[in-house]
């Protein structure tokens, strides 16, 4: 049976339309794009309008936008570089359900002396304005969070975060790798100071990535070395994949309205039909999320055997984010959520893009009813067909009730 891949937000098939544009860059036009020969000024032409067709998807100046490697290092030269650029200020604002490029940096610079407040969500996985605006002092360098979570795809609401930041003077960042080519963007209308991106998560190849950054926001580079990038990156620019960055923005430009269109509806008729299963739920809000993303508990059973059976029937799927799989804990999303632990355990991520059909849906549903049936035969904690929790057995929220253990 041909794959079902429903794991998009791990990552995206390279478009052929991007594998094409980038061929010739490993061929004929090898030239260094800052050679002043013949060679290089065309390659240097491409990359030009590279960047202005990543520069249109997001709203921006083409001159506003810093290649690099990935997500996580866009992440990470927009925390060091506001904190090197404001040395007077010690305090960092994110969230509890952020990627681990920004959990893991503000566990570091907890252990450098730096304070770090990690905002709450409540059980739809929404920001606590409340708690985030109390966070905010004098001494806040940066506020870093996700603008659509990677592992339920609820949006925050980066607009009015990014306003009262600005109101404040504080640089305001946003990871939008979930984001950028799902939903439309606007940055010369936003107060975003920064913004990051892979092109891995919109078609284009792994191994590229992006950081917007606000013309006039004061700038220290994460990697220092030649004058690429306009002196803020330095190194010889990848530009095959640059180029495929560019070819792949500008077809995520065209499919916007598919996007919240068709693969909407394939999300939410999928999404229809696995609620139909008994104690299955959706986790996060359903009406302020990306187009794309589902993230569904089925209790009583494990996420991970789940995912093992499906792959066996040719469906791929995720429990989560990609770079924390392999722990068999449950996912810290869905912890700072409040999920009951049982049901965090049994939770699964489905992610479409543009190349899912209607016919993979219909088949993803004929075979997820016969995979959670059977894993529930074997659990300890369904019978019948239903529940078996005897005793006063409960979920709980400390992963210290007998189910739990």
């Amino acid at each position: 049976m041909d794959t079902i891949y429903f794991d998009n937000n791990a990552t995206t098939k390279v478009d052929p339309q991007v594998l094409e544009v980038m061929l010739p860059f490993f061929k004929e036009s090898y030239g260094n794009p800052s050679s002043m020969h013949h060679k290089g000024g065309e390659v240097a032409a491409s990359l030009r309008q590279a960047r202005i067709s990543l520069a249109e998807l997001l709203g921006c100046e083409p001159h506003e936008i810093i290649y690099n490697s990935c997500g996580t290092e866009s992440d990470n030269t927009a925390i060091w570089s506001a904190l090197r650029t404001q040395p007077d200020k010690r305090h960092l604002v994110t969230s509890k359900v952020e990627h681990s490029a920004i959990i893991n940096n503000a566990a570091f610079l907890k252990r450098l002396g730096y304070r770090v407040t990690e905002v709450g969500v409540d059980r739809l996985g929404r920001l606590d304005m409340d708690e985030f605006k109390s966070s905010l002092s004098p001494d806040t360098a940066l506020v870093t969070l996700l603008w659509g979570n990677n592992e339920t795809g609820v949006l925050f609401p980066i607009e009015e975060i990014g306003q009262y930041c600005r109101e404040r003077g504080i640089v305001f960042h946003t990871d939008a790798v979930q984001t950028v080519g799902k939903i439309p963007i606007d940055l010369k209308n936003s107060q975003i100071d920064m913004l990051s991106l892979s092109g891995h998560k919109l078609h284009a190849p792994k191994g590229i990535g992006a950081l917007y950054v606000r013309h006039g926001l004061k700038f220290a580079p994460f990697m220092i070395g030649g004058h690429q990038e306009n002196g803020r990156r330095g190194g010889t620019e990848n530009v095959p994949y640059i180029v495929g960055l560019g070819k792949a923005a500008e077809l995520a430009r065209q499919r916007l309205p598919e996007e919240n269109g068709r693969v909407k509806a394939l999300r939410d008729r999928l999404e229809a039909g696995l609620l139909t299963i008994p104690s299955t739920m959706v986790n996060g809000d359903r009406e302020y999320r990306l187009p794309n993303t589902t993230n569904i508990s089925f209790e009583f059973i494990e996420g991970e055997s789940i995912l093992f059976h499906l792959s066996h029937a040719g469906i791929c799927a995720s429990s989560g984010s990609a770079c924390t799989s392999g722990s068999l804990e449950p996912s810290h999303v869905l912890r700072a959520m409040g999920v009951p632990f049982t049901a965090a355990h049994g939770s699964i991520r489905l992610s479409l893009s543009v190349t899912n059909t209607d016919q993979e849906v219909d088949q993803a549903l004929k075979i997820f009813p016969e995979v959670i049936k059977k894993l529930r035969d074997l659990s300890p904690f369904w019978k019948d067909g239903a529940p078996a929790l005897d005793n006063g057995l409960l979920t709980c929220d400390d992963g210290n009730c007998q189910v739990c253990s």
